[in-house]
């Protein structure tokens, strides 16, 4: 029997993994999760140490997938989808950095981009039909699921982002493309475009449109998301032992790949949820009052301005309670175990900048802003919980050159540009403007469609 996915609000049927994906966001408005975990044996993980990243990809996903894609096809699909590198780099003792910068878009949003379009275009040629797929952006989603979803057939992509609170490479990165996808530029913040995505999945006058997402609201970006965590454990950690992971974290979406590839069964000792000024987590963790930050804080980390990460409810659903897609919520989660657990803390735009200048003065290693307050978290918990001889991994989660003025000001001199980000940013832009109007919104896509 193939895996069934429950959504985080109790009220919609439970799915198969073809279906939750392409829903996107359950009828309830919650989000899909697994109804129960996979589990891959100690033996399965430490075989993990001598396999390609493809490999322990095909090896993870494979356990959501029975009945649903055929192993062959699966196996297939991730020596498509990765083949790049995933370079870790030792900072200091067994403290090492994980580049997720090395896909088509030089972000690691990538890694599930690339999966998702797979699965996608195939459950959609099996059924004959056709799908729109509505992203909101925060900064790289968008251009990763761009790329992804270019030319895929049965696919349009609609993608929305805050026109004031992207980079440029960010930006044209996804505004550069034709074809199938189409970009709006919304003149509000990213908590505004991502309301716009999630009110249209549930508005009746568009029930005639096959509506999905992308973004991690669907579960398709989080499984995929899992598989790094392995591989990093793999490469860093002994067999069996516990590894502390650093992830900068807006949307929650990152994090909670390593909260899956834990339940799955992988050791980690401690998961380090860093945030940038948007602090509604670190602040619930505290107090066990959860407020969301409306509206949302611009920090230099802008693909973490998130005034109200959808992904937490999917984590309070780990944690036994129930959190709707508002922020309510209705059952208390085990906050002991959630504290045992995660650690968080705000990241100011001062400390940011400071954490990008003394990674490069110390280690000559370059930091981003987001991978900055992933550096700048870890230290924070390390000040009150030693670290001592364990495995700790601090994630990058986009390239440098994607914010190249703020780099530059830091270390003096710019980061060099990957090649793909070199091509997209001489093409010429084409996009749509709007306000955070979601009326607006409706009828742009009724006049698509």
């Amino acid at each position: 029997m193939p895996l069934l996915f429950r959504s985080t609000n109790g009220q919609s049927p439970a799915v198969n993994l073809r279906e939750a994906l392409l829903a996107g966001q359950a009828p309830d408005r919650g989000l899909y999760f697994p109804e129960k975990f996979p589990r891959l044996t100690p033996a399965e993980i430490a075989a993990f140490a001598d396999l390609p990243y493809h490999e322990i990809a095909f090896r993870v996903l494979s356990k959501f997938t029975p009945g649903i894609i055929p192993d062959h096809v699966l196996a297939a699909m991730c020596r498509e989808a990765y083949n790049f590198s995933i370079p870790l780099e030792k900072i200091y003792d067994r403290v090492q950095l994980m580049r997720l910068d090395q896909g088509p878009t030089a972000s690691f949003k990538d890694f599930a981009a690339q999966m998702m379009a797979r699965m996608f275009g195939r459950f959609l040629g099996e059924e004959g039909r056709q799908l729109t797929i509505l992203t909101a952006t925060s900064g790289d989603t968008g251009a990763a699921v761009a790329h992804a979803f270019h030319k895929i057939p049965g696919i349009q992509v609609i993608v929305l982002f805050p026109i004031a609170e992207v980079s440029e490479s960010q930006r044209k990165l996804m505004t550069t493309l034709k074809d199938n996808v189409r970009t709006v530029a919304i003149d509000g913040k990213f908590d505004d475009c991502q309301a716009m995505v999630k009110r249209a999945f549930a508005d009746p006058a568009l029930a005639h449109i096959s509506l999905s997402s992308a973004n991690s609201i669907n579960i398709g970006r989080l499984l995929p998301q899992s598989v790094y965590y392995f591989y990093a454990a793999s490469r860093v950690a002994k067999p069996g032992e516990a590894i502390v992971f650093s992830i900068p974290s807006g949307n929650f979406g990152d994090m909670m790949g390593a909260v899956v590839a834990r339940e799955m069964g992988l050791p980690v000792k401690k998961i380090i949820a860093s945030v940038n000024d948007n602090d509604a987590f670190p602040n619930f963790l505290a107090s066990g009052i959860y407020q969301k930050i409306c509206p949302s804080r611009n920090s230099l980390s802008n693909a973490m301005n998130v005034g109200h990460p959808s992904n937490l409810a999917r984590l309070v659903a780990v944690y036994g309670g129930q959190m709707d897609e508002t922020g309510k919520i209705s059952k208390q989660p085990d906050l002991v175990a959630m504290r045992r657990d995660i650690f968080s803390t705000s990241i100011s735009d001062e400390r940011t900048v400071a954490g990008v200048r003394d990674f490069w003065n110390r280690f000559q290693l370059l930091l981003e802003p987001h991978g900055a307050v992933a550096w700048q978290g870890f230290l924070d918990w390390n000040a009150v919980e030693p670290l001592g001889d364990a495995p700790a991994v601090i994630v990058e989660t986009a390239n440098p050159a994607k914010f190249p003025d703020e780099v530059e000001k830091v270390v003096g001199w710019p980061p060099d540009v990957p090649p793909a980000m070199t091509a997209a940013i001489q093409l010429p832009e084409d996009y749509d403007r709007m306000d955070a109007d979601y009326e607006k919104f409706k009828n742009y896509l009724l006049a698509r469609h």
